[in-house]
């Protein structure tokens, strides 16, 4: 199954199993710009992580999954391997929210934007260019058992989409400018 093929069926089965299942953040406004303290260290911000909550989780969720990107210009959504800021994996059915920065060490991390580590790379748009990022949260049902139960800087985008093929029951979205 393609890449667009499982971004696909991911929204598609949002909208049928659980309308209600929303993301959330204290700090970001759907569609809106990032706030100047979330921003890049070279952009005078901390570079944490937003603070995320998601609500009405559907019946049935065993674990959740997020993951963060943007397609960079001259890039198309569904055809280009978008860049990934943030990929998470193995957080429990029974957490619905992490704070600002991660402080809980909640989940797994896997390779940052630039695959040097792992965990949340903060937005630093380049020569004042403005990009959309999209923050979607998985409801699955069960599991991502392709993928290690520790921090681990060889997962990359493909992998995380792989993995959470067959496993979604609902996704959530937050998309922000910078």
């Amino acid at each position: 199954m393609s890449l667009f093929a499982v971004v696909c069926l991911a929204v598609a089965g949002s909208a049928q199993a659980e309308d209600a299942f929303s993301l959330t953040s204290s700090a970001l406004t759907d569609g809106g710009m990032l706030p100047a303290d979330l921003k890049c260290a070279r952009d005078g911000g901390s570079g944490a992580s937003p603070p995320l909550e998601w609500h009405d989780v559907p019946v049935g969720t065993e674990s959740f999954a997020l993951i963060m990107h943007h397609y960079p210009r001259g890039t198309t959504a569904g055809f280009d391997t978008p860049s990934h800021y943030w990929l998470l994996w193995n957080v429990p059915a029974d957490f619905t929210k992490i704070g600002r920065g991660n402080p809980a060490s909640i989940g797994d991390e896997g390779a940052d934007k630039d695959r040097m580590r792992t965990g949340y790379t903060s937005p630093c748009s380049p020569g004042g260019q403005q990009h959309e990022y999209t923050i979607t949260v998985y409801a699955l049902n069960g599991p991502m058992d392709d993928l290690p139960g520790y921090d681990d800087r060889q997962v990359d985008w493909q992998m995380m989409t792989n993995a959470l093929e067959g496993k979604v029951i609902s996704s959530a979205q937050l998309s922000f400018l910078n």
